[in-house]
């Protein structure tokens, strides 16, 4: 018997629901499933699949999952099965990205991350033909050990959770950093979309044509074609011609940098004015106590995007990545140096970094670059800061993989996802879903929207659950502040994104103020999770007071004025730090000027000297609107939003 990989030791299943149990044994076998005094019983199908729906449950555990059937080799057992709230985490990077990488707050955390009842699985990433019925992974219970790889959204959302509802949390982590909506989305859904249903057309075409099956193995399709499909993307890369800085002294510590210009680190080389990839070599002399010459440190220079070989004293201490990988791009890195290349006084560190796509650099977070003793941590010398630099290799402007390389082992294509990461997950009992993503459609803002409700009822009609939670992360600040900015495709974005609120039993979590105007992974996950914590409490599960900010419901042309109109105003609308800012507002010219913003009540006046006969206004327009102030009584941002749109 082979269970479904969601039924593992730790497994959470969802409360006060019916749950699926399935899996694979002999054809035609009866099978019982028991959890607790629960007990359900199925027959096999011919191809020997089996599902059985155990009657809903309270909250508890930890109980034994036991499946078994006439035959005695044929039987399962997992332990530490608990009963609780289960969420699917799904997206793209910032929903990725683990709690290793938040900085210190993420450090507090996974070394008191002691919750016995907190548990995550994470889907492999996948992007093989064809629709997968299973997925190799396991559940992993929270500890100091493991929360590190726990998706950090999730991990704050989840223990949220467990603060307010007192009940076992469990967390899929199905998500794929740079990936498109596209992708998540199933063939079915996407070919009733006119647009979607050619690019599934196009790339169907191109992946079922002789020419793209010539070079695959009969005897292994599946991965073949993803190998081919790899090879093709691979040979659009630049290769790494070679280290040729350390033939050129540049990891030595007599070498005389001068000369080289500086960096400020952490950030990616892009953010820094040098938009293309390659190879660049960072240096930085580091003094050192007398106390710790001749004994072994720790070298964190946080994450390398995307490989790296780190020197200390003209030695390699250690390296991540070779060839086109690109998992381990925002993985902190720690090497030891050993004590016989530490002296008292100047030593010099030299970091060589690889990026062959997308950005690359040194990203951080600053205080996970530091030197210190290997056995005591709590001291130690922080490396953030500035860094000599020069440029080894440059490879120009690398263009992203797109549907010009179709085919298996690409993940923008679509549907791909949906059939490797979210098909085998279904119909898992879940209570919802929260979704980080959006970005990597910017350059097709104004279709997101239709895309995103389109994913909402897909996955609502897959799991056959009604209409569970789906809560949204709308874009966070990012790129230069502007006041206003008529060109933004990320607030077209954040608006489809908004769209979703009219479909039943959705939500969004604003965050256009804890971005980063540098870094598109902003290090603050622990409020995102808070907020969509928030919203599921109030919405989901009844608690009292308002999921979210101030949201736009309509705006009235007055005399010499617009006024506006939110809902979810709670206690009050709030200016943070003076008057209202980044309001504007136009005339039948459409020319978008400067607005005096007043609140009055639970509405906003809008007015403008310059504008007699207004009609329309917008708020906080930009990709990083600067100084944007309207929040509610409860401390939570207003969502940006225009009347015209």
């Amino acid at each position: 018997m082979k269970l479904a990989a969601m039924f593992s030791d730790h497994a959470v299943l969802q409360r006060e629901r019916r749950v699926p149990v399935w899996g694979w044994t002999k054809p035609r076998l009866r099978v019982r499933v028991k959890l607790g005094v629960m007990r359900a019983e199925t027959l096999a199908g011919a191809d020997g699949r089996f599902l059985a729906w155990l009657p809903p449950m309270s909250a508890g555990g930890p109980f034994l999952l036991e499946i078994d059937t006439p035959d005695p080799d044929e039987r399962r057992v997992c332990q530490d099965v608990l009963v609780g709230e289960v969420w699917l985490c799904s997206g793209q990077s910032n929903m990725e990205w683990p709690l290793c990488n938040t900085g210190a707050d993420g450090d507090r955390e996974i070394a008191g991350a002691a919750h016995p009842r907190l548990h995550a699985i994470t889907i492999p990433r996948l992007a093989l033909a064809g629709r997968q019925s299973d997925v190799e992974a396991s559940w992993q219970v929270c500890r100091p050990g493991t929360a590190g790889t726990f998706t950090a959204v999730g991990y704050h959302f989840a223990r949220v959770l467990q603060d307010r509802l007192g009940v076992p949390v469990g967390l899929v982590n199905a998500s794929w950093g740079g990936t498109r909506i596209e992708a998540w989305i199933s063939r079915e859904s996407l070919v009733e979309d006119p647009t979607a249903g050619l690019e599934v057309e196009r790339y169907e075409a191109t992946i079922h044509s002789p020419e793209f099956w010539a070079a695959v193995d009969p005897y292994d399709i599946t991965d073949a074609a993803q190998r081919q499909s790899l090879m093709r993307i691979e040979e659009k890369w630049p290769a790494d011609p070679g280290n040729q800085g350390v033939s050129k002294g540049w990891a030595q510590p007599d070498f005389d940098d001068a000369g080289w210009p500086t960096m400020s680190l952490p950030t990616s080389w892009q953010m820094a004015g040098h938009e293309y990839s390659g190879v660049f070599w960072f240096r930085r002399s580091v003094m050192v106590p007398a106390g710790w010459a001749g004994k072994d440190l720790l070298l964190g220079i946080g994450a390398v995007d995307k490989m790296d070989v780190a020197y200390v004293n003209g030695e390699q201490v250690g390296a991540t990545g070779k060839g086109f990988e690109q998992e381990h791009w925002n993985v902190p890195r720690v090497y030891r140096v050993p004590g016989r290349l530490v002296h008292a006084g100047r030593n010099v560190v030299a970091v060589r970094a690889c990026s062959f796509i997308f950005q690359g650099g040194l990203i951080g977070p600053a205080d996970a670059m530091r030197l210190c003793p290997a056995g005591d941590t709590g001291a130690g010398v922080a490396l953030a800061g500035d860094w000599r630099f020069a440029v080894e290799h440059n490879f120009g402007k690398v263009a992203v993989p797109s549907m010009d390389l179709p085919g298996p082992g690409n993940p923008q294509m679509p549907g791909i996802l949906f059939d490797n990461m979210i098909a085998p997950v279904a119909p898992y009992g879940l209570r919802g879903a929260l979704w980080y993503q959006g970005e990597s459609n910017a350059v097709s803002a104004l279709r997101y929207g239709a895309l995103l409700e389109r994913l909402i009822r897909d996955w609502r009609h897959v799991w056959g659950q009604g209409n569970f939670a789906f809560l949204t992360v709308q874009l966070a600040n990012f790129m230069t502040p502007m006041a206003y900015q008529e060109s933004s495709t990320w607030a077209v974005v954040r608006e489809g994104q908004m769209q979703s609120l009219g479909l039943p039993e959705t939500g969004v979590a604003v965050t256009i103020d804890i971005g980063d105007a540098i870094d598109i992974h902003p290090r603050n996950k622990r409020d995102v999770g808070m907020r969509l914590a928030q919203w599921a409490l109030t919405n989901t599960y009844g608690a009292t007071g308002v999921p979210s900010g101030p949201i736009f419901t309509g705006a009235t042309i007055e005399r010499d004025g617009i006024r506006v109109r939110f809902r979810h105003v709670g206690g009050g609308l709030v200016a943070r730090g003076g008057e209202l800012r980044t309001f504007v507002m136009a005339g039948s010219d459409r020319k978008f000027l400067p607005a005096q913003a007043v609140i009055e009540g639970d509405t906003v006046r809008v007015s403008c000297p310059e504008v007699a006969l207004p009609v329309a206004v917008r708020y906080a327009w930009a990709d990083n609107p600067d100084g944007a102030n309207l929040y509610n009584a409860e401390g939570f941002p207003a969502s940006p939003f225009r009347s015209d749109g």
